[in-house]
């Protein structure tokens, strides 16, 4: 696994979940597990299948966040251009079709939360822009066709 850029809110972020995993999910799913135990004969048991696949989702969601956590590197530690789009950018857009302004934060895949404005490094949109500066226009392809943006401006949270 490669390193995981990350600002030092989404570390906290992840830290919280992995801990809410480790600690209360985990006790909840040992407990639904004895619960279904006593139902009788496991092999045709339902809520015992259903336990113990929530339990090895939830292992494994332990294990991909463990291992994100173990490859961090901060942004803020990074001296990163800010005349350009990179990791960490707040980029303000013009739609040039429809003329609507779109702001989106470039993030690591592990920080990507769209009811924030947050995309991941690895979309369709992050990689058009990446590398790009104020003024540049861009067309980039996504799933739903192309959008025409130009790049406002570029800060850095």
């Amino acid at each position: 696994m490669g390193v995981n850029y990350i600002s030092r809110e989404g570390h906290r972020k992840l830290k919280k979940k992995l801990d809410f995993l480790c600690k209360v999910r985990r006790r909840k799913i040992a407990e639904k597990i004895e619960r279904a135990r006593g139902f009788g004969d496991l092999k045709e048991n339902a809520e015992y299948k259903a336990a113990k696949e929530e339990q090895a989702f939830n292992e494994t969601r332990i294990k991909e966040l463990s291992e994100q956590l173990s490859s961090v590197e901060f942004l803020d530690d990074m001296n990163l251009p800010t005349d350009k789009v990179y990791i960490g950018a707040k980029v303000t857009l013009k739609n040039n079709d429809t003329e609507e302004y779109d702001e989106f934060i470039i993030v690591s895949e592990s920080e990507a939360d769209i009811m924030e404005n947050k995309i991941s490094i690895n979309s369709p949109i992050s990689r058009g822009l990446l590398g790009r500066k104020i003024g540049d226009i861009v067309n980039i392809t996504i799933p739903a066709g192309e959008i025409n943006y130009t790049i406002l401006d570029i800060t850095r949270e």
